[in-house]
């Protein structure tokens, strides 16, 4: 999710932080920049799942008819109701004023499952198979699409005297946690390669699209321990427990 002045969600699946400034009203290198890696994350994995030993059950065929749907509905959808729902009941057009950011992974996520099982039962696919096929194409988005967030300097982390500190132009004086480039290694790159790896092998179906649930869950829930928690929310419970360590309580169980 990204509040407004906040620094704290994948994907191919990323937010952006309302009231920082907007990457197509920066000038020059910057906004290439920002634009290209969020491309690359979409071509990356369009051009993962065109790799002949991965082409099956009408994988291929769901991954690239999911370009045609605007999974950013969904992503929008889900801060609407998990991040700020009290605002847009008050303000109902603000909704459809994407331009001033607001997403949610975990909207996007489960815009995405829905989307694939009507696909599925549409075409008479196993919705398992095709979820199995397109689970290790995420990564490769999540991880361009954290570093896009780095470079539009949102969603930093809490403020720290540590070694990896650095300053945010938007994030105030003191050096944060740049928990954009933890979450682009961790929910980018370690997952990318261990679920490649794992799908490559013979396996039980429903076990790749498990691992990626385990894997998001547990990284995700733990470097919300050094982002900056959402501004309107704060901590739910106990002095730390942040909205994105609850959306992922139903991916470490399920």
């Amino acid at each position: 999710a990204s509040p407004p002045g906040s620094g704290p969600d994948h994907a191919g699946l990323s937010e952006h932080q309302p009231g920082s400034p907007e990457p197509w009203s920066r000038a020059g290198p910057l906004v290439r920049a920002y634009v290209s890696v969020r491309l690359s994350g979409r071509m990356g994995a369009g051009a993962l799942a065109r790799v002949p030993s991965r082409v099956d059950c009408g994988g291929l065929e769901w991954a690239e008819g999911r370009r045609s749907v605007d999974v950013d509905h969904a992503r929008r959808l889900g801060y609407v109701l998990f991040y700020d729902l009290p605002v847009y009941l008050d303000q109902p057009s603000e909704i459809f004023k994407i331009w001033n950011g607001g997403m949610s992974f975990h909207g996007g996520l489960v815009g995405v499952l829905l989307m694939g099982w009507w696909w599925s039962r549409r075409n008479k696919k196993k919705f398992m198979d095709v979820v199995d096929f397109v689970a290790p194409l995420v990564p490769p988005g999540l991880f361009f699409g954290r570093i896009g967030n780095f470079i539009n300097g949102e969603l930093w982390g809490g403020v720290t005297d540590g070694p990896l500190g650095m300053v945010f132009p938007t994030g105030g004086p003191l050096p944060r946690h740049p928990s954009q480039l933890y979450e682009a290694g961790l929910e980018g790159l370690v997952m990318f390669v261990v679920l490649w790896v794992y799908s490559s092998r013979i396996r039980p179906t429903g076990r790749v699209s498990g691992l990626f649930a385990v894997l998001y869950g547990v990284f995700r829930f733990a470097v919300e321990f050094v982002r900056q928690p959402d501004p309107q929310l704060g901590y739910l419970a106990f002095g730390w427990l942040t909205m994105g360590q609850l959306l992922c309580v139903p991916l470490l169980i399920a």
